[in-house]
């Protein structure tokens, strides 16, 4: 079973679906038992939504890329330029 660090660590893969199904389950059966991570997950999968429909009207900027990746890191948004 996930621990707090594994499943916070794999939370974007797992939003992506990227993760095996096991790995997957692993990463659900401790949302289901964790509210920290409950909250984590509800909060980048809000944003992830956000992202999503802001960016099929709307051009994202590179400003606003470089403001997102201040708050969360090149590792979950990338590189800038890749």
């Amino acid at each position: 079973m996930a621990d707090c660090n594994e499943t916070l660590a794999e939370l974007h893969r797992y939003l992506d679906s990227e993760l095996s199904p096991g790995r997957a389950d692993e990463i659900v059966a401790h949302l289901k038992t964790c509210t920290d991570c409950q909250g984590a997950f509800e909060f980048h999968a809000d944003l992830q939504r956000v992202i999503r429909v802001k960016s099929q009207g709307d051009v994202i900027t590179p400003q606003f890329l470089s403001n997102l990746r201040g708050c969360f890191g090149s590792d979950i948004l990338g590189s800038p330029g890749g």
